[in-house]
């Protein structure tokens, strides 16, 4: 009998080889290989499909199921497609069960059936969380079963309106040889169920945990498969919740809704920027009120700074909600163009509210927050800042300004510290513009002198 062909997988990025190799030439990690089984092609149980001329095809398009929880919309763009597959990735205990299960619960009471697939909870597990939820469960149907073939013929037969399946590391199918979560398992039942929702038109959300170092079992191996990738981020010690878009085949990326959770479960926070900003220290130095656009809405967040004199030879930096970088970048354009010599301070930057930063909009407003702390000198009172800092000093305009602007002049900020507007540009009539071209005016205008004292 010939023996069964080796196949190995890497658990990075899920590129396979015939022989195991130090170096995933794929993603260029290394000691990622792991022996697996090759996977069976799967007995075709549907009809071929035919080629069609795109003229001749009818656009029968269904309408989007709407979600009970409006943040979860927004970040969908507008609810769920039909036929759709949705992951949900996020460290284990976040929250992504609770939120699944508010979600499953007014579709199976309004809606139909909804079949939610358990393969780490009992039934009784989820009905104690129903519970505290306060649903009653009705059309909600809880099938904890771990094997695909059984979930897909229980699909099949209740005729569901969403499958939530719960999660995709305990699916396996039989005929596979590894375990129920190695990268051949999760990709190949993704896969199968991802041709269910299209062949049935009905939406399926998959959970995948992440793992502290995102390999195996994580939901990286997955994102060209599924249509839609979601992230439910949040600090362990916070109770709010960020779910964040990432991919998403029908509506825009990098939309953001946030939650706070509760003895309830998962609560929409209708006003981000007022909860972010609630808890924010009045004549505190190194700190900055940044607004920044995620997706299509806009949010302030307070950025903070500490600079302190090193006890070391060598200055740290350390950042959380900015990228290191970015910091890096900016500490150097402060100490050569705007003459703060940070060469013996330790620089830690914070994003308060667990938010995370990724758009150079908020370059000025992480140098003034670092240059705040390091004279001791209050930011004006009311101010806002924002623009991208180049590395001669300059100051780069930003973009969806008019939305940034509105939302400052909203929650009562009077100021915005900002490189020089286009003409034409919509300003709200109660804030007020300073324009700047560098940086080392940017500290001229936007810091009050060391030791005098503003009020917000």
């Amino acid at each position: 009998m010939p023996h069964p062909r080796k196949v190995y997988t890497c658990t990075q990025c899920g590129s396979e080889s015939p022989k195991w190799l130090g170096r995933c030439p794929g993603c260029n990690e290394w000691n990622t290989y792991v022996e697996s089984a090759p996977v069976r092609k799967e007995t075709r149980r549907h009809p071929v499909s035919g080629v069609q001329e795109l003229s001749r095809v009818t656009n029968n398009v269904l309408p989007r199921l709407r979600l009970p929880l409006s943040e979860f919309n927004r970040v969908l763009g507008g609810g769920l497609v039909p036929g759709s597959v949705v992951l949900m990735g996020g460290d284990p205990g976040i929250g992504k069960s609770t939120l699944l299960l508010q979600v499953a619960g007014p579709i199976a009471a309004g809606e139909g059936n909804v079949l939610y697939v358990s393969g780490e909870e009992s039934v009784h597990q989820i009905k104690l969380r129903a519970e505290r939820l306060g649903m009653p469960g009705e059309r909600l149907f809880l099938l904890p079963e771990t094997e695909l073939e059984t979930i897909l013929e229980h699909a099949e037969g209740a005729n569901p309106r969403l499958v939530i399946v719960d999660s995709i590391q305990t699916v396996y199918i039989g005929e596979l040889g590894p375990a129920a979560g190695s990268v051949a398992q999760v990709r190949e039942c993704t896969s199968r169920l991802m041709r269910w929702a299209k062949r049935s038109n009905v939406p399926v959300f998959i959970v995948g945990h992440v793992t502290k170092d995102g390999v195996i079992a994580g939901p990286h191996t997955l994102e060209h498969i599924v249509d839609v990738v979601l992230y439910l981020e949040g600090e362990r010690f916070s109770t709010y919740r960020l779910l964040r878009g990432v991919k998403n085949r029908f509506g825009s990326i990098n939309e953001v809704g946030v939650f706070e959770m509760s003895d309830a479960g998962m609560v929409e926070v209708e006003n981000p920027s007022e909860i972010f900003l609630s808890q924010r220290a009045r004549h505190a130095t190194g700190s900055v009120i940044v607004p920044i656009v995620e997706g299509t809405r806009p949010l302030l967040v307070e950025v903070q700074a500490l600079a302190s004199p090193t006890p070391f030879g060598m200055p740290r930096r350390n950042s959380n909600g900015v990228d290191y970088n970015r910091l890096l970048m900016i500490a150097a354009v402060l100490s050569k163009r705007a003459g703060i010599p940070l060469g013996s301070q330790d620089i830690i930057v914070n994003v308060a509210g667990g938010i995370r930063v990724n758009e150079p909009a908020a370059d000025l407003g992480i140098a003034l927050a670092i240059a705040s702390s390091y004279r001791n000198a209050e930011v004006r009172s009311g101010l806002v800042a924002l623009g991208e800092i180049g590395l001669g000093g300059e100051l780069r305009s930003v973009s969806h300004l008019e939305k940034r602007l509105a939302e400052a002049a909203k929650l009562g900020f009077k100021t915005c510290l900002l490189p020089p507007v286009k003409a034409g540009a919509r300003i709200p009539p109660d804030i007020e513009i300073l324009p700047v071209v560098s940086l080392a005016q940017a500290l001229r205008k936007g810091l009050e002198r060391e030791g005098d004292s503003g009020s917000d």
